[in-house]
């Protein structure tokens, strides 16, 4: 799951959904600087990434992907899932996905010390192109994988791997449509373990 779905899956909580989006920049005990809430959120964050990297959905998502493609096939699939969950946001959440990413980028800029040096300075362009609510359009999910193939030291094979995504469209849906209500069904569980309350998004 990408960044739109981890902050989803924080059922409003506010440091749930912050420890959704640090999850991917906090390594091991640099957790432990972090407020207690945080800390919660982002090791759902790892849990999700876990339970997500073992489903059968997801590893189904993967074996779709060219062998050209697969060695990144699951940061492909991570955002071809955001990608549903925007489209059809309207069946998994009450407010209106427009009103759902501002208030994320209104609570990113109010705890903007709690974010890494790269996304502080991305967040302005962030959220003036709304680029959590544009992954509903398959063009933003390929721009958005040709940008994360430029940041990679690595050589890879994201530039243009969009292509995977438009080549077994309906296929990556009906992944996303069977795995989304059981990472559902598991985020849930964690949060009341953690002793808060399942709110909407």
């Amino acid at each position: 799951m990408n960044y739109l779905a981890h902050i989803f899956l924080g059922h409003g909580h506010p440091e749930l959904e912050i420890g959704g989006l640090l999850g991917d920049f906090v390594r091991g005990r640099e957790i432990e600087q972090y407020p207690a809430g945080i800390q919660v959120g982002i090791r759902l964050h790892r849990g999700i990434d876990a339970f997500t990297d073992e489903h059968p959905a997801f590893r189904f998502s993967r074996e779709r992907v060219s062998r050209e493609r697969r060695r990144f096939a699951g940061i492909m699939v991570d955002m071809f899932y955001d990608h549903f969950l925007a489209r059809d946001w309207e069946r998994y959440a009450e407010p209106p996905l427009a009103a759902f990413t501002g208030r994320t980028y209104r609570l990113l800029e109010e705890n903007r010390e709690l974010l890494p040096e790269n996304v502080r300075l991305v967040l302005p362009r962030m959220a003036s192109e709304d680029w959590l609510g544009s992954y509903g359009e398959v063009a933003s999910i390929g721009w958005a994988l040709d940008r994360i193939g430029t940041r990679l030291k690595r050589p890879n094979a994201l530039n243009g791997s969009v292509v995977e995504l438009e080549a077994d469209y309906a296929g990556f849906a009906a992944d996303f449509e069977r795995f989304l209500p059981e990472v559902q069904v598991f985020a849930a569980g964690f949060i009341k373990e953690n002793g808060y309350s399942l709110g909407s998004a």
